[in-house]
């Protein structure tokens, strides 16, 4: 493995041993749950706007390492960024870890870390389980989503 892999590796099982933003912010109006029957994982994604803003995201649930690693650095990533740049986010987010796009360590930072996950199709839906319940959340709060 080597030291770029390893430092990756590190910071998914930082996250998933430690992960951030875990919790409903005390503002939120916006949520959504997620769901995976495959595998288990559930997370619920809960988001806080502060007119176009996401003042603050949080998160709650159960999951494998990728899928908790993933809402955790989702949440950190997000703290203060306007609507249409979480949403851009998101969508950059979603296509490194399908492999539809090449990667751009600069605009994804730490998310970078998941971006091996397109070589393991099983656990991509690990991977975008806490982003698809974010995009629920913007779009309608309260809502649920499942990756059936």
């Amino acid at each position: 493995m080597s030291e770029l892999e390893d430092l990756y590796q590190e910071v998914l099982l930082d996250h998933y041993r430690s992960p951030r933003h875990r919790g409903r912010p005390a503002g939120a109006d916006h949520e959504a749950e997620g769901f995976n029957p495959l595998c288990g994982d559930r997370v619920k994604v809960f988001v806080e706007l502060d007119g176009e803003r996401l003042r603050a995201v949080g998160f709650d649930g159960s999951g494998c390492a990728i899928s908790t690693a993933s809402a955790s650095l989702m949440c950190e990533a997000l703290q203060g960024l306007t609507r249409a740049e979480a949403e851009r986010l998101a969508a950059d987010f979603r296509a490194a870890v399908t492999g539809a796009a090449s990667i751009d360590p600069e605009r994804l930072g730490k998310l970078v870390a998941l971006a091996g996950v397109a070589e393991f199709p099983m656990r991509v839906k690990c991977a975008t389980l806490a982003w698809h319940a974010l995009d629920a959340a913007l779009a309608s709060p309260g809502t649920k989503v499942s990756t059936e």
